[in-house]
């Protein structure tokens, strides 16, 4: 999978994804669109000091509710947190919008982007659960998370270029207006997705979990101390990123004086360099992240150093694409070691904790670029910015290294466990153990997988491909991914009821009589729902479809 063009291989075979892709690809031009275009405009009234203050205002709703925001998620569906975050920011961006062209306080338009950068909290966990429950196999995961990057580096890159054209022949509100219109086709893009949640249990959906759930996800970051690096290191990323955002004003109008639209080239500067490092992120999949994690650092805070010493606007801009390219793999690799590290139950409560921590990140960075510009200047606010990631990996570098080898979660596996109807109702750490058992199973077309009369000895859970079902000859149905094969020969005992054949050339994961039926009887909601289906094919009677 490191070549590029396998990577876009195995996302471009499945529409789902590729409208995932497309969806998000639209959120991050409109995240950082905007977000250029609300700090131009807070320069414009009141200079630096005021746009770190309307970044603030912006992070700090966002940083503390985006954890309780990422319950929905786990606990009820990524896909209804994906589209609904995308619907709330094509309206609240339409709101600011029409705040900023019709010259009204400017207080209102803060109050609207502010709602806008709220939902725009919601994004990434809910795309981080949901993405594992879409792709066939951890290859496609990987690719997956590959072509997040990418669009990421793209989206940054066209989203500064886009804000500087915008801003140019218009104003903010202009900008704001047309990241409205995308954020209006990115919820068409996802709004037919149906995925149940990961994190199940006994207790239900009670709005009184929600604040336990977010405890959850706090206290497993201060107990384990891989998750917990992970985040430290993507927090200190994103108050380099929040000091940016002010500092690409800052150098746009008052050190370089190209005035207001360059601090959208600047921006678009940084995104290319990103765009550059997507070959490097596609050579990653499947490999140990901690040294490329380390390198990013490094290369990102030499490029913003460096900046500090330069005055020419091309330089600067070469300098910023060194920096962005660092911050492209470093994001990549952090977000992928931690989704592999976390517990599945709690992947959307870690994911929300991320992203409440790094919109506080984006506060801190901006805060501090006004302090440093304050004290010293430009040049002291660079050189101060460049120092934070190489200060945190003193003191954690060497952790690091040693984290790949305990980041074994099988997410893809227990994503697929979760679709199907026999283990939907099984507990979080019980359907993660269960995960760890299976055993993947590839059969080629015509292949048989089982006779009609055999002894049972498997259950086996469909990843790819079809397969066909007959009873004495007769075609019964076709079943695909999400379908379970072979339960009711363990559950009752007896021997196959059915023939199976590939139709097409097939991936399963196999899980022995032993393990299945310990994980089914062990808990009664899973052990009555799958003795229903068992039943219901003994009958004759399709449980929606699934037989």
């Amino acid at each position: 999978m490191a070549d590029p063009t396998a990577v876009i291989r195995a996302i471009a075979g499945s529409r789902t994804l590729t409208r995932v892709a497309g969806a998000y690809a639209l959120f991050i031009l409109n995240e950082y669109a905007v977000w250029i275009a609300m700090l131009v405009y807070a320069y414009q009234q009141g200079g630096a000091t005021t746009a770190g203050l309307v970044v603030i205002a912006q992070t700090v709703p966002a940083s503390l509710l985006a954890p309780f925001i990422a319950t929905v998620a786990d606990r009820r569906s990524p896909a209804v947190l994906l589209i609904g975050g995308y619907l709330i920011q094509a309206v609240a961006m339409g709101i600011t919008a029409i705040a900023l062209l019709s010259g009204i306080s400017p207080f209102a338009a803060y109050a609207a982007a502010v709602v806008a950068a709220t939902a725009v909290a919601a994004t990434r966990p809910a795309h981080a659960v949901l993405v594992p429950g879409l792709v066939r196999s951890a290859g496609q995961l990987s690719a997956m998370n590959v072509v997040t990057g990418w669009v990421e580096s793209v989206g940054i890159a066209v989203a500064g270029g886009m804000a500087g054209a915008l801003l140019t022949i218009g104003s903010a509100g202009l900008v704001f207006a047309v990241c409205s219109g995308f954020a209006i086709i990115a919820t068409l893009l996802v709004a037919s997705l149906r995925r149940p949640p990961l994190a199940v249990d006994d207790t239900g959906d009670a709005p009184a979990r929600v604040l336990a759930d977010v405890v959850d996800g706090i206290h497993l970051l201060i107990k384990e101390r891989h998750p917990r690096l992970l985040v430290i290191i993507l927090a200190l990323a994103w108050v380099v990123l929040g000091a940016l955002d002010v500092l690409f004003v800052v150098l746009a109008i008052n050190v370089l004086h190209q005035g207001q639209a360059w601090a959208g080239y600047l921006n678009m500067a940084f995104g290319i360099g990103s765009l550059l490092a997507g070959a490097i992120t596609a050579m990653l999949v499947g490999r140990r992240l901690g040294v490329p994690i380390l390198a990013a650092s490094l290369v990102m805070s030499l490029g913003l150093g460096l900046t500090a010493l330069s005055a020419n606007v091309f330089v600067t801009a070469a300098l910023l694409a060194l920096a962005g390219m660092g911050s492209a793999v470093l994001e990549m690799a952090t977000r992928a070691l931690l989704q592999r590290a976390v517990p599945a139950q709690l992947l959307g409560r870690i994911f929300g904790v991320v992203e409440g921590v790094t919109m506080a990140g984006l506060g801190i960075g901006s805060l501090l670029t006004t302090v440093l510009i304050h004290v010293g200047g430009p040049t002291a606010a660079l050189a101060g910015v460049a120092a934070v990631l190489p200060v945190g990996l003193v003191l954690c570098g060497r952790s690091l290294l040693q984290l790949d080898s305990s980041a074994t979660v099988p997410i893809v596996e227990i994503a697929l466990l979760r679709s199907l109807p026999h283990f939907a109702l099984l507990p979080g750490p019980a359907l993660e153990g269960l995960a760890r058992s299976l055993e993947c199973v590839r059969l080629p077309a015509a292949a048989v997988l089982m006779h009609e009369g055999d002894a049972g000895d498997r259950f086996y859970a469909v990843a790819d491909g079809e397969l066909d079902v007959t009873i004495a000859g007769a075609h019964v149905s076709t079943q695909r991914r999400g379908d379970g094969i072979g339960e009711i020969a363990l559950l009752r005992n007896v021997p196959r009821t059915a023939t199976v054949t590939a139709v097409s050339d097939v991936t399963l994961y196999a899980l022995d009589s032993t393990t299945f039926l310990a994980a089914v009887t062990g808990h009664a909601g899973t052990h009555a729902a799958a003795s229903g289906i068992a039943d219901g094919r003994l009958t004759g009677d399709a449980v929606s479809g699934r037989r």
